[in-house]
C-alpha cells in the first residue's frame, strides 16, 4: 500500500533536506556530494547546465566558486511516497537576484539512507510569474500546496486539445 506523507517518513526526508540545504549554502562539497546517489544514472540539470552521472555533478561542483550560494527559501513543499520514494520542491531568492530560483529533487531511500537521483535548478522572472509568487512581504513557508493554474500548451494533446483549446478531430 502506498501511503503518502507518512508523519516518520516525512521526518526522515525533512531531515535529509535540511542536510542538503545546511551543506549547498556553506559549500560544504563532500556533504553535497554524499547526498547524492553515486550511480552514472543520477541526473542534475541547473540553471546553467545539464549534469549526467555523479562523476559529472561532482566534477561540477569541485570547479563551482564557493561564494554566493546563500539563499533564503520562500516555499517548501515534501511529499513522500510508501517509506523509500520522495519529492522536494522549493522557491527561494538570492539577495540581489531579481529573479525567483526554483529547485526540485527526487529522493529515493538507499541501504544507506536517503539520496538524491534527480534534481532541477530554475530560475523564473518575476514579471513572468503569479502575483502570489512575488508578492512582496511573503514569509518563509513550511508546507505548501497549491494547485497548478491551467495553461494551454503542449499537454493539452493528451487531453485531445490542441494549442487554442478547440477539440482535436479523431
Amino acid at each position: 500500500m502506498n501511503e503518502i506523507d507518512r508523519p516518520d517518513v516525512l521526518a526522515e526526508v525533512d531531515a535529509a533536506f535540511d542536510a542538503y540545504e545546511k551543506a549547498l549554502v556553506t559549500n560544504d562539497v563532500a556533504m553535497l556530494d554524499a547526498l547524492f546517489f553515486d550511480s552514472p544514472h543520477t541526473v542534475r540539470y541547473g540553471a546553467t547546465e545539464n549534469l549526467y552521472g555523479c562523476e559529472a555533478i561532482r566534477a561540477f561542483r569541485a570547479a563551482r566558486p564557493g561564494k554566493g550560494l546563500a539563499r533564503t527559501v520562500t516555499a517548501r513543499v515534501v511529499t513522500t511516497y510508501g517509506d523509500a520514494f520522495a519529492v522536494t520542491h522549493i522557491e527561494f531568492r538570492r539577495e540581489g537576484e531579481p529573479r525567483i530560483g526554483r529547485q526540485s529533487q527526487t529522493w529515493v531511500k538507499m541501504p544507506e539512507g536517503w539520496r538524491v537521483v534527480s534534481a532541477h535548478v530554475s530560475w523564473i522572472h518575476c514579471r513572468d510569474a503569479p502575483t502570489d509568487v512575488c508578492g512582496a512581504g511573503r514569509g518563509p513557508l513550511r508546507r505548501r500546496r497549491r494547485l497548478p493554474q491551467y495553461r494551454p500548451g503542449l499537454a493539452d494533446h493528451r487531453r485531445g486539445r490542441t494549442e487554442r483549446g478547440a477539440k482535436m478531430r479523431s
